[in-house]
C-alpha cells in the first residue's frame, strides 16, 4: 500500500512538472505571434524594418488579408475599394540569417480566416485579357467579382455562375499565393511579381505538409507572406483563385552557407523546384536545371543521369500564367532517387 501511494505522488508530481513547462513562458517564447491591419500591411518585397523577430526553429503565427485587402464584401463592391495588390504580411526578421544562406519555411497549418471569397475579372489582367504584355485592339474584359460561399464543415467553395443558375462545389485546397523574401541587391519588387526570392508565385505547393526553401539575400532574410488562396487552377487563367484572408502557422529555419538559386519545395514523397521567367518555356528550363542540380548534389547521380531519369519520370504544372514572370514547378518523387546522401 506505501508503495502504491509512493508511486501515485512520483506520477502526480511528474505530470506536474510536465503541466507546468507546458504552461510556463518558455515554451511558448517558442511561438512569434502578430496580427496583420491594413494600416500594417506592405506592397512590395523589399529590405524595410522588421514588424517582429524569429529564431530558427521558432514558430510564426500571424494572419493575412485577402488580395484585396479584405475590402470587397458584397455585390455593388468594386476593385477600387482595394488600397493595393496583394497586401503582404511582414517583414519577419530571422536572427542568423545571412546572404549565403538557405531560409526554410515549414507549413504547419493553414486556416481561411473568411466565410467566403472572392473571384474577378480585373481589366488589363489574365491569361485571356488584352494586357501591356499582350496588347489588343478591342477593349479589355469587363471588370466582375464572383463570391464564393465557403462551407467549412465540408471543406468546399461554391461557384455561383454569375449568368445563369449554376452551381456547383469546389474542394478546398489552402495555399499562400504569396511568400518571399527582400529581393538581392536592395532591390523593391511589387507584391504582384514572383521571381527568384519567391514572391507572387501563385503554387498550391506552399500547403501545409510542405516545406519551402528560399534563398538569403538580405541581413535577417525579411520575411513576407499574404494572398491566401481557398482553391485554384492550374494557371490562375482569370487573375485569380478563391481569393481569402488566412491564418498561418509556419516554423521557419536555416541552412547555413547554403544557397539554391530559385525557391524550392519538398515533402515526405517528393522534391520540387520553381521556375519563374517569361516565356513560359524559359520558367520550365529553369525548373528542371534547378531539379538537376538538386538531384547531383544531395542524391548523387550525375548531372545527365538525373536529366535522363527527369525524361522518364519527372512532373511540371504551371501554377500562373498571368503575373509579370510565369511560374512552373517542376517535380519528381523520392522513390525514384537514390537515398539522400
Amino acid at each position: 500500500m506505501q508503495r502504491a501511494l509512493l508511486v501515485l505522488l512520483f506520477t502526480l508530481f511528474v505530470s506536474g512538472i510536465a503541466f507546468a513547462q507546458a504552461q510556463s513562458p518558455q515554451s511558448d517564447a517558442q511561438v512569434v505571434r502578430y496580427h496583420a491591419t491594413i494600416d500594417t500591411v506592405k506592397y512590395t518585397y523589399c529590405v524595410a524594418p522588421p514588424v517582429a523577430r524569429v529564431r530558427p526553429g521558432n514558430i510564426l503565427e500571424a494572419n493575412s488579408l485577402d488580395c484585396f485587402g479584405n475590402a470587397i464584401h458584397k455585390p455593388g463592391d468594386t476593385i477600387a475599394l482595394a488600397k493595393g495588390d496583394n497586401p503582404l504580411t511582414g517583414p519577419f526578421y530571422v536572427e542568423g540569417a545571412e546572404p549565403g544562406d538557405t531560409l526554410v519555411v515549414r507549413i504547419l497549418d493553414l486556416q481561411i480566416d473568411s466565410d467566403q471569397g472572392l473571384g474577378a475579372f480585373a481589366p488589363g489582367f489574365g491569361a485571356l485579357n488584352s494586357t501591356n504584355y499582350t496588347p489588343m485592339l478591342h477593349p479589355p474584359l469587363p471588370e466582375k467579382i464572383w463570391f464564393y460561399p465557403i462551407d467549412h464543415a465540408s471543406n468546399t467553395a461554391t461557384f455561383q455562375a454569375l449568368d445563369s443558375n449554376y452551381k456547383v462545389k469546389i474542394p478546398l485546397h489552402p495555399f499562400l499565393g504569396c511568400i518571399g523574401v527582400a529581393p538581392a541587391g536592395g532591390e523593391a519588387r511589387s507584391s504582384v511579381v514572383p521571381a527568384e526570392f519567391g514572391g507572387n508565385m501563385d503554387a498550391p505547393e506552399v500547403s501545409v505538409g510542405n516545406t519551402l526553401y528560399l534563398p538569403v539575400n538580405a541581413p535577417g532574410a525579411l520575411l513576407y507572406f499574404g494572398d491566401g488562396h481557398a482553391a485554384q487552377g492550374d494557371g490562375e487563367v482569370a487573375g485569380t483563385a478563391i481569393e481569402v484572408p488566412m491564418r498561418a502557422r509556419l516554423q521557419v529555419d536555416l541552412v547555413k552557407g547554403k544557397r539554391s538559386g530559385w525557391p524550392r519545395f519538398e515533402n515526405e514523397k517528393e522534391i520540387m523546384a520553381a521556375g519563374i521567367y517569361r516565356p513560359v518555356d524559359d520558367a520550365l528550363r529553369i525548373a528542371f536545371t534547378e531539379l538537376v542540380a538538386w538531384i547531383h548534389a544531395d542524391y548523387g547521380l550525375s548531372q545527365l543521369d538525373a536529366y535522363e531519369l527527369l525524361s522518364k519520370v519527372g512532373k511540371i504544372h504551371l501554377t500562373e500564367m498571368v503575373d509579370p514572370n510565369y511560374v512552373v514547378i517542376a517535380s519528381i518523387e523520392k522513390k525514384y532517387l537514390p537515398p539522400k546522401k
